[in-house]
C-alpha cells in the first residue's frame, strides 16, 4: 500500500482490511475443503474464524460508509476509534496465524496430505502481509496524526 494518499490513508486501510478479511474468510472454506477430513477441533475453530471475519469485514463497511459521509472531518475520538479497530483486525489476524501453525503441526490429517501444508502456508503469508501492511498504516497514522 502506498502512503500518498495523505488524508485519506485510513479509509485506504479501511479498503484493504475490508479485502483482506474476506480473504480471510474464504481462506478457512479452502482449508476445510482441501482436507475434507480434518480433526474436528479444526473445523470449528475455522467455522468460527469465518464468522468472525465476517463480522469484522461487516464492521469495516460501516467504517468506510462513516469516513464517506465526514467528507475528511472527522473527530479525534473517531480517529481513535477506527485505529483501535485497526489493531484488532491485525491482532484477528495474528490469532489466525497461530491457529494455522497449529493445523501444521497437530493435524494428522494434513500431514498426509501433501497439498494442504503448501496451501496453509500460503495462506499464512497472506494474512503476515495484511498484518504488515495495517501495522505500516497505524504507525504512519500515529506519526501523521
Amino acid at each position: 500500500m502506498q502512503f500518498y494518499y495523505g488524508e485519506k490513508n485510513l479509509l485506504r486501510a479501511l479498503d484493504e482490511t475490508e479485502f483482506w478479511k474476506h480473504q480471510e474468510a474464504e481462506h478457512t472454506v479452502v482449508i476445510r475443503q482441501i482436507e475434507p477430513n480434518l480433526e474436528q477441533m479444526f473445523v470449528m475453530q475455522l467455522q468460527q474464524y469465518e464468522l468472525s471475519f465476517n463480522q469484522a469485514k461487516g464492521n469495516t463497511v460501516k467504517y468506510i460508509e462513516t469516513l464517506a459521509r465526514s467528507r475528511g472531518n472527522i473527530s479525534r475520538s473517531m480517529l481513535q476509534e477506527l485505529v483501535r479497530f485497526l489493531e484488532k483486525a491485525i491482532d484477528q489476524s495474528k490469532q489466525f496465524i497461530i491457529l494455522l501453525d497449529q493445523i501444521l503441526s497437530e493435524s494428522n490429517a494434513v500431514k498426509n496430505n501433501p497439498v494442504a501444508p503448501v496451501v496453509i502456508n500460503h495462506i499464512r503469508r497472506e494474512s503476515e502481509y495484511f498484518i504488515g501492511i495495517m501495522q505500516a498504516v497505524l504507525d504512519y497514522a500515529n506519526r501523521s496524526y
